[in-house]
């Protein structure tokens, strides 16, 4: 029977495309660097897309011959994930039932549910959804005390307060 450690020596200390930094602690921060291909200077011919996480672009787009992009690899451009976008996010903070659902099938064995807007006093006292609701007020509530400036902490439509409130902490 192989060693964890001997598993990982097999798979690979970095990501597809990326190679170990010697002298670097393995899977610490900048412990591995991208390998530059021939011609990945990243020039005029070169399209570079800034915001990586926000569109998956097929690897046609990438190769394109003078550095723009025709209209047929504009279309093989795919849409984000609709948890990434406005369209899977509620007005009063978190995820709605779409952005769930997509976000579950880009993570597929995620367990991520819906927030539980129940108010207390309705909740039984221990049940799954009250404990649910009990953890996340505390460790919200915990965020919000170390984590945020004092203005983001007034603001009520700060991410963390918008939370805190919909969960009714």
């Amino acid at each position: 029977m192989k060693s964890f450690s001997a598993f990982l020596d097999e798979a690979g200390r970095c990501w597809p495309g990326h190679r170990p930094v010697p002298g670097k602690k393995p899977y610490s921060p900048g412990s591995c660097v991208k390998e530059e291909r021939e011609g990945d200077a990243g020039g005029a011919d070169n399209p570079v897309f800034t915001k990586p996480k926000m569109m998956k672009v097929k690897k046609e787009a990438y190769e394109a011959d003078d550095g723009a992009l025709t209209q047929e690899q504009i279309e093989q451009i795919e849409e984000v994930a609709a948890w990434q976008r406005k369209e899977g996010k509620s007005e009063s903070g978190g995820l709605n039932r779409k952005g769930i659902e997509s976000y579950r099938r880009e993570n597929p064995g995620s367990k991520l549910s819906m927030a539980v807007t129940t108010k207390p006093s309705k909740l039984k006292p221990g049940s799954k959804a009250a404990n649910r609701r009990k953890s996340f007020c505390a460790r919200m509530g915990g965020m919000k005390r170390r984590l945020t400036s004092a203005k983001t902490a007034r603001d009520p439509d700060s991410r963390i307060n918008k939370a805190l409130r919909k969960w009714n902490c």
